[in-house]
């Protein structure tokens, strides 16, 4: 056992710490609006780094890595498509959305085509958090395997259930100070597992780039355009989709721009929080490229079989001194944590506003609202916990991620596009493309299933699953276009604030 007594108390120490603080809001939270809102009085740049810390996850901190030591700085170009998808949040969708006042994202869609777009976006998003929770509860019980030699199963549900305590209880202000907490403990342990690799290289830190240099691990992938492989261009497309869908109609994100005092407030913790994951992101890449050098120059220090998301992991318990192992492992629990409390209070916020509240507006009342949100908190949370098992069974966790938020989300950013762009677009327009962009999406992420020696092999998409979300949103979109210049309505749509 490498880890010391003291890793395990840094660690212990945090884990109970965060729960004990997220707990402590509960006081302030026994309402609706602090509970989803958190009484619009928090700090910008507390709000900022929550938003930073709802992109850093354990996928990014174990998951980048990995694909990095891999291959090369690839998975880098998602973040360079993060810069355009901030400023537009800023400037366009933070004072939108401040306008329609609601707590939710999807009222919007509602008001724009009728309720089963506010529903078809919503169900969307909920199958997107329960997929993207269980991934991140799967990276976060690695570490924890090779440190005490419990099960994953076990540290699975153990995780599941100190996240969902304070996050179930203390509301939105328990997650986004716990994700400022969690923020800047995952950002010191970053910095700091780079600096021990660049200085435990057996020649220096100029061995580690000359290593990485020699195996092109610095690339940033092909720039020929593939229709198939994950070059730069298809990830940087990619990202584009991926990163305005998140920044436009993402509950975590949105959820964040009513939080504040002031338009001008949540403007500037948008652009903090977007704009501070891509240098964080650029040192995930690193760790990764320096983990390959560091185990290339010395051969001998990992064991055969051992690659991919797993071998960050191995190097945090073994390859560094005492102390910083538990402060690497709680960084990579403090990411996956304040992921998860994000996930669980606003999905939880959905099924209260888009739901509940929506389909029985009788007898609403504080008492039942708030019984709603600790139920459905629970109820998401054990989904989560669900995918995570299941998700031991994957290989590429980063890359299953990836294909399944494409999947479930696809079209959701195509139908608030037609209906925030295309301002004649109506109801019928609008649900004619979300059923050609469904189509879209089931055969490009189901027909790669069809065996090669069925008749049906022929209609097989060969796209990349990345794709997804990209033909998806643009089917979804021009179809609705079209329908609506062939309909020439001679009115716009306006929409009151809820």
């Amino acid at each position: 056992m490498a880890v010391t007594i003291l890793d395990q108390i840094v660690f212990y120490v945090f884990i109970i710490g965060v729960v004990a603080f997220g707990c402590s809001f509960y006081f302030k939270s026994r309402s609706t609006e602090n509970f989803t809102k958190g009484g619009q009085s928090m700090p910008s740049w507390v709000v900022g780094m929550s938003i930073f810390a709802i992109f850093v996850s354990s996928i990014s901190f174990l998951g980048l890595p990995g694909q990095a030591y891999e291959s090369n700085w690839n998975p880098f170009v998602f973040s360079l498509s993060i810069p355009l998808a901030t400023v537009l949040a800023a400037w366009v969708f933070v004072p939108l959305y401040r306008s329609l006042n609601s707590a939710s994202a999807y009222n919007y869609l509602e008001v724009r085509f009728g309720y089963w777009a506010r529903a078809y976006a919503a169900v969307c998003y909920l199958l997107t958090q329960i997929a993207r929770t269980g991934s991140i509860m799967f990276l976060m019980a690695l570490p924890m395997n090779y440190m005490l030699g419990w099960s994953i199963p076990t540290i699975i549900l153990v995780t599941g259930i100190c996240v969902l305590v304070y996050s179930a209880i203390g509301g939105i202000k328990a997650v986004i100070y716990t994700d400022t907490v969690m923020g800047i403990i995952l950002i010191a342990g970053a910095v700091t597992c780079v600096a021990v690799l660049m200085f435990t290289m057996p020649e220096g830190p100029k061995q580690l780039f000359q290593i990485a240099a020699e195996h092109e691990k610095f690339s940033l992938g092909s720039f020929k355009w593939s229709w198939t492989e994950p070059t730069f261009w298809l990830i940087l497309v990619y990202g584009t989709f991926i990163n305005l869908q998140n920044y436009g109609v993402d509950q975590n994100y949105v959820q964040r721009y009513l939080t504040t005092s002031s338009v001008r407030e949540a403007r500037n913790s948008t652009l903090f929080g977007g704009l501070l994951y891509v240098p964080v992101s650029l040192l995930f890449v690193f760790i990764g490229t320096a983990l390959f050098s560091y185990f290339t120059a010395q051969p001998e220090l990992l064991p055969d079989g051992l690659a991919g998301d797993r071998v960050f992991p191995y190097f945090i318990i073994h390859g560094l001194p005492p102390g910083i192992t538990g402060l690497l492992i709680a960084s990579i629990f403090a990411a996956g944590m304040s992921t998860v409390s994000t996930s669980v209070n606003s999905s939880a916020t959905v099924i209260l506003t888009d739901f509940v509240n929506r389909l029985s507006p009788k007898g609403i009342t504080e008492k039942r609202n708030m019984k709603v949100l600790y139920i459905t908190s629970a109820i998401l949370g054990v989904l989560g916990v669900l995918v995570g098992l299941a998700m031991m069974r994957v290989q590429g966790v980063l890359d299953a991620w990836w294909k399944l938020s494409s999947i479930f989300s696809g079209g959701m950013l195509g139908l608030f596009l037609l209906g925030f762009v295309v301002k004649k677009a109506r109801n019928p327009q609008a649900l004619t493309g979300v059923i050609v962009g469904i189509l879209v999406i089931a055969w490009m992420s189901l027909s790669p299933l069809i065996p090669d020696g069925s008749g049906w092999v022929m209609f097989r998409s060969s796209l990349h699953l990345n794709l997804t979300i990209v033909f998806g949103t643009t089917a979804i979109f021009l179809v609705g276009f079209v329908l609506t210049l062939l309909a020439k309505p001679k009115t716009e749509i306006t929409f009151q604030p809820e």
